[in-house]
């Protein structure tokens, strides 16, 4: 079973940067594609930024700019980068895996059955 474990979130001035990071262990497929969602109080959770195992990278045009995901294999840590942070970035952030055959869809939470527990980032302006 996959496990996905995010780490690294906080609190941060609107124009500040903070990384997040997600341990992924359980899995045998390498042609995963892993991802990161948000979810703010009241609103549905949405794709915000995604990795194919080739290093092919999607974002959210909200995002666009800004964050930069990216993934070691060797540890099998997903990170994502975010900076110049915005209030409206303030969200749970979770990080998602699994087969996604077409990367058009990589973005729609509904394509992961496999999801870690979350972590806050909350930005003040």
């Amino acid at each position: 079973r996959v496990q996905l474990v995010e780490s690294g979130g906080g609190s941060v001035q609107a124009g500040g940067s903070l990384r997040v990071s997600c341990a992924a262990s359980g899995y045998k497929y390498s042609s995963y594609v892993f991802g990161w969602f948000r979810q703010a109080p009241g609103k549905e959770r949405e794709g915000v930024a995604v990795i194919d195992s080739d290093g092919t990278t999607g974002y959210a045009d909200s995002v666009k700019g800004r964050f930069t995901i990216s993934k070691d294999n060797a540890t099998n840590t997903l990170y994502l980068q975010m900076d110049s942070l915005k209030p409206e970035d303030t969200a749970m952030y979770y990080c998602a895996a699994d087969w996604v055959l077409d990367f058009g869809l990589a973005l729609t939470p509904a394509s992961y059955n496999n999801w870690g527990q979350g972590t806050q980032v909350t930005v003040s302006s």
